[in-house]
């Protein structure tokens, strides 16, 4: 059996190798897709500046399993238990807060990040003294070689750095070399006390050496144990997340995100290897009738087929490993890019995903040949010979129940996208697969709805295309089996692509306009060099033609509620100036009473966790703390900022640098102009300081929104190459095997032209009917999203895009087609059928 099979394979060619490639390039995309979902479970970080450290201690990052927006700190006074864990040869804690480096007033690290640390860290981390000597006091600090080198200063000089907002004079005591380039950022070594002060009393994490002849693992069970559930425990790949606690966050973007696309790209690829093996099964059919009607048993049949998959499964798997990694890499090198993750994240693909890739890649192949080979298999010799003569029988009562299964599954994700889900991060996730199983569903019942739609056709392809559209009317009528095989690769690429773009074109949308109406203001300055001291908003306010300024601070926290923490985004503002500066029509309360341990919340929130004014909201801030802070006022509310609203003080005291970054100005009615005169005046006295117009508040946002872009696109493009392989694989292939059909044609009279012209017409045909098709089943995903995000029906976005995905896909119709019909009609037509 195994012989007769790599017999046929030899001599079936073309229709193998499109089999083989739509196995290939799905085992590929499954395996890289699985790659990131390991990556992301995993979420393992290389140690940067802390290398030398085999076991580091850092807070909690994590708040019921939910990452912290910023780093949780913990109590110095937990380095004396864990250097009295057993095994602990040394433990020293460690802090990292923002410090640059001035030279002339100007900050000498543009483009890239100062911290500053206690240096009794310093043996734990790649830097060594190359000249001078430790700080001593508390007016000395190290500077790494190029600090020193962009300031210009040695042992013994002055040198200015903002720590806390604020320029302070220290004396370089010495310069730190760094061997190697694990630190990315920029370092000033202060003595241990200062550090500690500056950073706010607390420490970030505690770096651990083991005593001689204690193992890394057995320290860190001790220090495990010694620190309980106040302070987490790292070792191994898994130091680095101690140093990048925000790399957390982006774990669950890259699990939704590797689950999302995952789930589509597993039912694509199935679905595409199964349609595509089912072609090449069905233009068997001939074949499959004579070795019935020599003597082969279904049996045999099925052994054959089976072998036949099982060669190809195995080939095409065994060979897709490798590009599979790569297609992981590069899907990981987009996130990484484009800032998703932290590109200190280590990529990991073993062993599992690349068994889900052959895993789904056999099954596909399985389950295809068990449904396509049963009819080949089973029906009686004389009867097969005659329907492999026209092939038009498609409907049983499994294919119906699979497509009502998809259709319904496909309606029911669309309505629990438009009544039950929530505008947010995981929107997508419902709204996304609901086009995926409705196409699928379609495809299913592609040929009796191709033949209905070619029926509604008949009158205008009859008026307008002469013989040549007779010609395709009558082809469609008698192969609508083969038509539809034509037409589901495409309602595919047009559905997926379209419903996909679409949401995010929505996106971006709504989040810009939703950013321009909130915010009032008419300039913004930002800091580089740490935030903001607290006089500067005064200051500003005291500018001529400045009518009110407001510190900004944005992070994100949570709500404590009955059912579990619901994690929110928190703003911190100044109470005087904020109603000039965002949009926060009042409904109740006083928006001036927001100072201390205080909150401001809309009313929607407000009945959503069932507090009104002069009640107590209990929550958790951005680094875990818990806060208990009162509702002193209610605002209208705006679905697409759904922010919390609190003093920039409180919430700034809980982020990593410990100040406002941003400060929102409103210039007074007709002094815009002497405003921004007196603002870039202040601006440039205050070192690191930057001022904009606020419009540039909504195009950061813009930019956060866009972080995920580069990314959907990229996996979008991934799954619409796919399927543009499957379309142009299927309709080669049909076309190849209609070789016999086009000689004929031509030898009772037909020229090429007008077979050229059917085929065109044909192809007009399949192009017409797939996007009809693909528009209804974009429409699943399409319309529950925007009416989330827009309350509209229709989405943000030019019609260009649709535009460009029909376009696309008539243009892979036409290619597939009448390229390989115009090379099979060069020699003559005698020939051809002979050949055939």
């Amino acid at each position: 059996m195994l012989r007769l099979a790599l017999c046929t394979l030899k001599f079936r060619r073309t229709s193998f190798i499109a089999t083989f490639c739509a196995m290939f390039f799905g085992a590929a995309i499954v395996i890289g897709c699985g790659g990131l979902m390991e990556t992301g479970s995993r979420m393992a970080a290389e140690p940067q500046r802390l290398h030398e450290a085999p076991v580091v201690v850092s807070g909690v990052q994590t708040h019921h399993s939910t990452a912290l927006a910023e780093r949780h700190r913990i109590d110095p006074g937990l380095v004396g238990q864990v250097a009295g864990a057993d095994g602990v040869g040394k433990a020293v804690g460690d802090v990292s807060f923002p410090a640059t480096v001035l030279k002339d007033g100007k900050p000498v690290t543009s483009g890239s990040s100062s911290y500053g640390h206690g240096w009794a860290s310093a043996p734990f981390t790649p830097y060594t003294l190359a000249v001078g000597k430790a700080p001593a006091g508390g007016g000395e600090v190290v500077l790494d070689t190029a600090l020193a080198e962009q300031a210009g200063v040695r042992p013994g000089s002055t040198v200015g750095i903002v720590v806390e907002g604020t320029t302070r004079q220290f004396r370089v005591s010495g310069v730190a070399e760094q061997n190697g380039d694990r630190n990315p950022h920029a370092a000033v070594f202060f003595t241990d006390d200062q550090a500690r002060t500056l950073a706010g009393g607390q420490i970030d994490s505690i770096a651990v050496l083991p005593a001689s002849g204690s193992s890394a693992d057995t320290v860190a069970a001790a220090v495990s144990t010694a620190v309980g559930d106040r302070a987490e425990v790292f070792s191994g790949e898994s130091r680095g997340l101690a140093e990048l606690p925000g790399t957390l966050a982006g774990q669950r973007t890259v699990v939704i995100l590797a689950a999302v696309f995952g789930s589509s790209v597993v039912l694509i690829v199935m679905f595409g290897v199964a349609s595509t093996l089912a072609l090449s099964l069905q233009q068997r059919a001939r074949e499959m009738a004579l070795l019935r009607a020599v003597g082969s048993t279904p049996t045999q049949l099925r052994r054959m087929i089976l072998t036949e998959t099982a060669v190809l499964s195995v080939a095409s798997v065994l060979l897709a490993l490798l590009p599979g990694y790569a297609i992981g890499r590069g899907l990981f090198a987009v996130l990484t890019s484009s800032g998703v993750v932290s590109s200190s994240i280590t990529y990991h693909a073993g062993a599992v995903p690349m068994a889900v890739g052959a895993i789904v890649t056999i099954l596909a192949a399985a389950g295809a040949t068990r449904f396509a080979g049963r009819r080949a298999a089973r029906t009686e010799p004389i009867a097969a010979v005659a329907e492999s003569a026209i092939g038009t029988q498609w409907f049983n009562v499994p294919r119906l129940l699979f497509a009502l299964f998809f259709l319904a599954n496909g309606i029911g994700l669309a309505v629990a996208t438009a009544t039950v889900m929530e505008d947010g991060p995981t929107l997508a996730s419902t709204a996304g697969p609901a086009s995926v199983l409705f196409c699928i569903g379609l495809v299913l019942l592609a040929p009796g709805i191709t033949t209905f739609m070619v029926a509604l056709l008949k009158l205008p392809v009859r008026a307008f295309s002469g013989l040549s559209g007779r010609l395709a009317l009558r082809n469609a009528a008698t192969a609508n089996v083969r038509m539809a095989g034509a037409v589901a690769p495409i309602v595919l690429l047009i559905g997926i692509a379209t419903g996909t773009l679409y949401m995010q074109s929505t996106e971006n949308a709504v989040s810009r306009s939703s950013y321009d109406q909130n915010v009032l203001a008419d300039y913004v300055l930002d800091s580089t060099t740490g935030g903001f001291a607290a006089g500067v908003v005064d200051r500003v306010r005291q500018t001529p033609g400045v009518a009110a300024a407001s510190e900004l601070v944005t992070t994100r926290g949570f709500v404590d509620g009955p059912d579990g923490p619901a994690e929110v985004d928190l703003r911190g503002v100044s109470a005087s100036g904020v109603a000039q500066s965002l949009d926060l029509p009042k409904v109740a309360g006083d928006l001036t009473a927001l100072s201390g341990d205080t909150v401001a919340l809309s009313d929607k929130k407000a009945e959503e966790y069932e507090v009104k004014v002069g009640d107590k909201l209990p929550m958790h801030l951005g680094d875990g703390t818990k806060a208990n802070p009162a509702v002193v006022a209610l605002y209208a509310d705006n679905p697409k900022q759904p922010y919390l609203t609190m003093p920039a003080s409180l919430l700034a005291a809980h982020t990593g640098e410990r100040l406002p970054q941003q400060i929102l100005v409103r210039a007074d009615s007709g002094s815009g102009d002497r405003a921004r005169e007196g603002l870039a005046a202040l601006a440039a006295q205050l070192p690191g300081s930057e001022l904009d117009d606020s419009s540039s508040l909504a195009g950061r946002n813009n930019q956060i929104q866009q972080i995920l872009v580069s990314a959907n696109y990229t996996i979008v493009a991934m799954i619409v190459g796919y399927a543009s392989i499957t379309v142009v694989n299927t309709l080669v292939s049909v076309t190849r095997k209609r070789r016999a059909e086009f000689g004929l044609q031509r030898l009772t009279g037909a020229t090429r032209r007008q077979v050229i012209g059917m085929l065109s017409v044909e192809g007009a045909l399949i192009g017409v009917v797939a996007t009809v098709l693909g528009t209804i089943a974009a429409a699943t995903t399409i319309v529950p999203y925007s009416l989330v995000k827009s309350d509209s029906y229709l989405p943000s976005g030019s019609i260009g895009i649709y535009l460009a995905i029909v376009g696309g896909a008539l243009l892979l119709v036409f290619g597939a087609t009448l390229l390989p019909s115009w090379r099979g009609m060069r020699g003559p037509a005698v020939d051809t059928v002979n050949a055939a």
